[in-house]
């Protein structure tokens, strides 16, 4: 932990975040050490049929309800500390939680977007789930109390299979298919976010990824660029991840507890740093 520590002081940072980051606030992640094998709804299979979205919505009303409640962790906090006082120059996360912009990180892409946001497949409008929260649980009175018990899932849906029933409403402009406006499985990340984070990287001076198995390609390309670069490269991660053997420094622990020592280094850097030394006095 020291010498990536070490690595790290004084550097400008971009950043890639992962599940591990969000799990101290209570959202559970995908492949984290224990974590129970998890098959998240790809996009195809949402655009197949009522069925699908029926089943996809019905757990994301119950999960979205206790998400949103969520409180960003010392890990979030930290980053945004870390943003605040210049070390930071993307933020990239793969998490679709909005905890990063809770805490007050602003320098943020996320790669994956936000379940907060709701986007009309046919016309293209957008919305804030709030307000298809409300719709949904006026169609469906009496639905949360019934399945209060099903476990939360990492992406701030539910395991839940006693979907029937359930009632989806539609776009109220135009009647179209609603999606969360997140990048499900099977879809591509919009060319603009990964350039974006592309030209962060090549504009840093180290990448720092946290809590991320780096399982799938969105977040695995920006290592993968680094190294390529010769950009040093830090993981934090419990478990091994994809990355494991392009980084200059993997540390075992946990996010918040790195991030937190991270910030307060480079608090304590700057205060020295900006600290006159007392011109010497002669006798």
């Amino acid at each position: 932990m020291h010498a990536a520590l070490d690595l790290l002081a004084g550097r400008r940072l971009t950043v890639l975040t992962g599940a591990g980051v969000s799990t101290d606030s209570g959202i559970p992640d995908y492949r984290g050490p224990g974590a129970p094998v998890r098959t998240p709804m790809t996009f195809q299979e949402f655009v197949s049929g009522e069925a699908a979205r029926q089943r996809y919505w019905a757990r994301s009303f119950l999960g979205w309800s206790r998400m949103r409640h969520a409180e960003p962790n010392p890990a979030h906090h930290a980053l945004a500390r870390l943003e605040a006082g210049g070390s930071v120059r993307l933020l990239v996360t793969q998490n679709v939680d909005g905890l990063h912009e809770r805490a007050g990180s602003t320098a943020l892409c996320a790669l994956h977007g936000r379940i907060a946001d709701v986007v009309c497949l046919a016309c293209g409008r957008h919305t804030r789930r709030g307000v298809l929260q409300e719709r949904m649980d006026r169609l469906n009175p009496g639905f949360a109390g019934r399945h209060s018990g099903a476990a939360d899932r990492p992406d701030g849906d539910v395991a839940l299979d006693a979907t029937d029933g359930f009632r989806v409403p539609g776009c109220s402009s135009c009647g179209g298919v609603l999606k969360p406006d997140v990048v499900f499985f099977g879809e591509n990340v919009p060319k603009p976010r990964v350039q974006r984070c592309y030209d962060a990287v090549e504009g840093s001076e180290s990448l720092l990824v946290a809590g991320s198995s780096l399982t799938v390609l969105s977040g695995f390309r920006f290592v993968r660029h680094a190294r390529a670069l010769g950009v040093p490269v830090v993981i934090v991660n419990r478990g091994a991840t994809r990355g494991d053997p392009l980084a200059t420094h993997k540390v075992e622990t946990g996010c918040a507890d790195f991030l937190t020592a991270l910030a307060a280094q480079e608090t304590s850097r700057r205060t020295e740093t900006r600290t006159p030394i007392p011109a010497s006095t002669s006798p």
